[in-house]
């Protein structure tokens, strides 16, 4: 249960110390994570206010990388947190997701890693069930397409390595990023995310197509074989 002391109201709060006048002020990265939250869960408890329930949540949740993934059940399991919060919270996640798709595909190459990397992040990390996806890229490294391809456990026997140089023909693609999620959190690369790795590399290999990068991503990041020196 959450610890209830006396907290000033945050409208009784100096106005230039107030979460939303000081994100307005001076932008969002000034704000601390439970600001943040604070400005998304609008309203305290009664003793409890906005801020102080935010930090309480994201300590007893372990920070923003878990609440994100919670459902609504357990999200609104948090006294404070109900229905309504739940929906603002996923709101402004969706916008984020469809902000980031769209910088990916306006048609620009993707000259920068982080960017894909926090699109993919932003795709996969929330996910309850791991899924394999692909992001194809043009000869210019532009994103022609980002499909999901096989959900469940992800290994050679769900993602064949035929279906993917079958898909990446169909779409002339000459580049692809790998990318895949791990459920529990952990984000680094098992052997049998390697073993699958080399196996589509080589396949892709025989039609001069480069894998630039495979993913592992987890809710609080990814793991870049890239960055790992796993790519073959």
């Amino acid at each position: 249960m959450l610890d209830k002391e006396v907290y000033m109201s945050i409208k009784h709060w100096p106005r230039a110390e107030r979460p939303r006048e000081r994100l307005l002020t001076h932008g969002p990265a000034v704000l601390s994570d439970a600001e943040l939250l604070a400005i998304v869960i609008a309203r305290g408890l009664a003793g409890l206010d906005a801020v102080a329930l935010a930090r309480e949540v994201l300590h007893e949740c372990g920070g923003f990388a878990r609440l994100v993934t919670l459902d609504q059940r357990r999200f609104c399991h948090y006294p404070g947190l109900g229905t309504a919060k739940f929906a603002a919270l996923q709101a402004g996640l969706e916008i984020s997701r469809r902000a980031l798709r769209d910088a990916m595909f306006a048609g620009d190459p993707v000259t920068d890693a982080g960017a894909a990397r926090r699109f993919l992040t932003a795709e996969l990390g929330h996910r309850q069930r791991e899924a394999f996806c692909v992001l194809f890229l043009d000869t210019r490294h532009r994103v022609i397409a980002f499909e999901t391809l096989s959900e469940g456990t992800i290994d050679s026997a769900t993602v064949h390595p035929r279906e993917i140089v079958k898909r990446v023909l169909e779409l002339n693609a000459a580049a692809v990023i790998f990318a895949h999620n791990h459920p529990s959190g952990v984000a680094e690369p098992s052997s049998a995310d390697q073993h699958l790795t080399r196996r589509l590399s080589e396949a892709l290999r025989l039609i001069d197509v480069r894998v630039l990068d495979h993913l592992v991503v987890t809710a609080a990041g990814a793991a870049s074989f890239a960055d790992l020196g796993l790519l073959t």
